[in-house]
């Protein structure tokens, strides 16, 4: 008996060294590939790619963005989003169904705190692709009914709009979304290790050129409409997760003494006004998580908190005004290990 495991020891011995040392000659190779690095302009604002390969892809990675820009831009007189608020009828891409359903989702499931026909209302207010003049409560009232996504439907590959002079913002998901394209880009070509970035909303994959976690930064929101400030609240450990914030501490303005924020509240035609500064959301896919940032600073501390105990797929970390008018921190439970 004694033997015979001798036997079968002398045996798997072999195997274990051939083992470890294809397991040594895989992590060296994976060590000498280089990481790639490129930047540059799209949807309004930069954006940062770093990734293992010995590949250059960025002309695919460039060819992906300027995909979603075609659909979603709206200072893209040529894209599907300019098209339709022109009253055209384009046939709707796979990628464009893709978003518009995800928009739609995120709208019913926060009660219509999101919402991409909110556009007239983001122009009126000066935040949008169209500035004008601060509306009244008359002009408010009026462009209110030109905002509801329970006003659009799909027939087959066509979305109808059935209020005449709605039009369609998809610039609280789209940055997202391009995130996602690049990242599903990348995972074709088999890279296990990477960050995409645009203009603030991330999403990583394996570790960082340090053999570490990826660590990103969430701002600590002070008026900066320069944005010059880099100061930062806090820092996560962001691995396998996308990532979206959003404040109104960046785009605003001030007028007849009172501070105006980008985020409009599409259910009452108004700049949101409530303790809120920024909204982190970490999720599964990017287009999740920058849709639900934008929700939940339209609605507010206890608005975002209720949709969080119901999706459980979703964590945050939101920086708040207390009584005091000091910033105060709530993050989920969840968040807590994995912050710096």
């Amino acid at each position: 008996m004694k033997e015979q495991r001798k036997k079968q020891l002398l045996w798997q011995v072999p195997f274990l060294v051939l083992l470890i040392v294809g397991t040594v000659l895989i992590i060296r190779q994976q060590q000498s590939i280089p990481y790639q690095h490129h930047t540059g302009f799209i949807f309004g604002t930069v954006y940062n790619v770093t990734y293992q390969s010995d590949h250059d892809l960025q002309q695919e990675i460039e060819t992906e963005l300027k995909k979603v820009d075609a659909e979603f831009s709206m200072f893209n007189d040529t894209s599907t989003v300019s098209r339709l608020n022109r009253g055209e009828h384009p046939v709707l891409s796979s990628m464009f169904l893709d978003v518009y359903k995800l928009a739609r989702q995120v709208s019913e499931k926060t009660g219509g705190a999101f919402d991409i026909t909110v556009a007239p209302l983001v122009n009126a207010w000066g935040f949008g692709f169209r500035n004008e003049q601060m509306p009244d409560s008359r002009q408010v009232d009026s462009l209110r009914q030109l905002v509801g996504y329970q006003h659009l439907a799909l027939k087959g590959q066509e979305l109808l709009m059935n209020c005449p002079g709605m039009m369609l913002d998809f610039s609280a998901i789209a940055k997202g979304y391009g995130v996602d394209a690049v990242t599903q880009l990348l995972s074709r070509h088999d890279v296990s290790n990477f960050m995409v970035e645009i203009g603030g909303e991330v999403t990583t994959r394996g570790v960082s050129p340090k053999r570490l976690p990826w660590r990103i930064g969430v701002t600590k929101p002070t008026d900066d409409s320069l944005q010059v400030s880099n100061e930062y609240q806090t820092v996560l450990n962001v691995t396998d997760r996308s990532m979206a914030t959003s404040g109104n501490y960046r785009n605003f303005y001030y007028k007849g003494g009172r501070k105006y924020a980008h985020t409009i509240d599409p259910r009452t035609g108004y700049p949101v006004q409530h303790s809120l500064l920024s909204a982190t959301v970490l999720a599964s896919d990017c287009a999740t998580a920058d849709a639900y940032a934008t929700s939940f600073m339209v609605m507010g501390m206890d608005g975002a908190r209720r949709i969080l105990e119901q999706e459980k797929g979703l964590m945050a970390y939101l920086i708040y005004t207390d009584q005091q008018g000091k910033l105060a921190v709530w993050f989920s439970p969840s968040l807590e290990d994995k912050m710096q």
